[in-house]
């Protein structure tokens, strides 16, 4: 079995890159530091492609070899991944935003109590109401609304027949769709208009890194001239968004896209710093530190900030209480309620009865709970799978 513990790093590194977005406004950096920092709204687009790329290797064969008795199974862990940690964290807001009313600070355009509903249900980004309570939830509203896309996407794509130009072609098509319609409306950022534009822009993004997933099983086992191939694309792909040639919209997802297959194809090497055990870790608990960061950041400054910039001792332990905080929430909150909710889920009945194609081993099928991809399936939208590693063990048994 192949584990590409290498995206899972980079995960941590995306997720990471937010909290530094987030803080851009409140601290003093080198200039170059915050050019960075400016971009790390640009991480959610890395985490749709990436969702796209590992809801494709775990469930696109299934789905097809199965058909539609498995689509509430799959909608059911898509919720059971996403929607507890929300609501824990929607609690926190819905606190803190009776304690700020109650003291005379109430903030009623980050906390608008008539749009909670919406952000309850993760429908705030398909409704346009607004990105605030916990602002980073908009891109899990986005990718609630790519989870009911994805089984209309997965069996109409017999993408075994598909030529691999096809299918660059037809990502790359997806994208250029999505620039074109922003730019068609004014907009020259991905940050720009997010209520209107998440969901299509997580919905063009998802479709991409699926793409990626299918050239990324068919060139694995070569994969020296795809990287090589790969990394020439990201790179012209930078270098066309720096110098103006492209817009940011087009640019960087596919730039993003392509940086996506070539970690994917030396993901198992054993240099890549991504693979070690910490970045692994981190980006294990990725989730939990991109749901959090932002309410955290809004007590901090309650209870510690007075004056900015924010001096560096501060900034570090407020940096120290996301990683705490991040673990804590991923041990004590978002695995334990995802187990409990998989546990009453439709598959409870269906799993001995629907084979999960990549589990054949010796002529036999496992049920899916009980193997290593469904495990890593149930770790959520943007969490690298564990798969097989021969091509043959990925047919349908059935």
């Amino acid at each position: 079995m192949i584990e590409l513990r290498a995206l899972t790093g980079a995960r941590g590194v995306a997720a990471w890159w937010v909290v530094l977005y987030h803080l851009r406004l409140h601290v003093a950096a080198p200039r170059w530091a915050e050019a960075v920092m400016a971009r790390g709204y640009l991480a959610v687009d890395f985490f749709f492609l990436l969702s796209g790329f590992v809801i494709w290797l775990v469930h696109a064969e299934r789905m097809a070899a199965a058909g539609w008795r498995t689509v509430p199974g799959f909608w059911w862990r898509r919720v059971a991944r996403i929607w507890p940690l929300h609501l824990a964290m929607l609690g926190v807001a819905v606190v803190l935003a009776v304690a700020l009313q109650a003291t005379g600070r109430g903030d009623p355009a980050r906390f608008g109590w008539s749009a909670l509903p919406a952000h309850l249900l993760l429908l705030q980004i398909w409704t346009a109401t607004s990105t605030a309570w916990n602002t980073p939830a908009w891109s899990i509203s986005a990718e609630l609304a790519a989870y009911l896309l994805f089984p209309l996407l997965a069996p109409a794509a017999r993408w075994r027949r598909v030529p691999s130009v096809v299918v660059v072609f037809a990502g790359v098509a997806v994208l250029t769709a999505f620039a074109v319609e922003l730019r068609g409306h004014g907009l020259t950022s991905l940050a720009q208009a997010i209520p209107v534009w998440g969901v299509f822009r997580c919905w063009a993004e998802f479709v991409a890194g699926a793409g990626v997933a299918i050239l990324w099983r068919r060139w694995r086992d070569q994969p020296a001239i795809p990287a090589l191939s790969a990394s020439a694309m990201f790179a012209g792909a930078m270098a066309a968004w720096a110098s103006g040639t492209a817009g940011e919209p087009f640019a960087v997802p596919l730039a993003f896209a392509a940086l996506l297959l070539t970690l994917a194809l030396y993901a198992n090497h054993r240099l890549n710093p991504l693979g070690r055990r910490v970045a692994h870790w981190l980006g294990e608990i990725s989730f939990a530190t991109y749901l959090s960061h932002s309410l955290l950041w809004k007590l901090f400054t309650l209870v510690a900030v007075r004056h900015e910039p924010v001096p560096a001792p501060l900034v570090a332990l407020y940096l120290l209480l996301v990683l705490l905080a991040s673990a804590i929430l991923y041990a004590r909150v978002e695995r334990p309620a995802q187990a409990w909710l998989l546990a009453r889920g439709p598959e409870r009945s269906t799993a001995r009865r629907i084979p999960y194609p990549w589990t054949r081993s010796s002529g036999a099928t496992t049920a899916g709970p009980a193997s290593p991809a469904s495990r890593c399936a149930a770790n959520g939208p943007i969490s690298p799978p564990t798969v097989p590693a021969s091509p043959t063990a990925t047919r349908s048994t059935g």
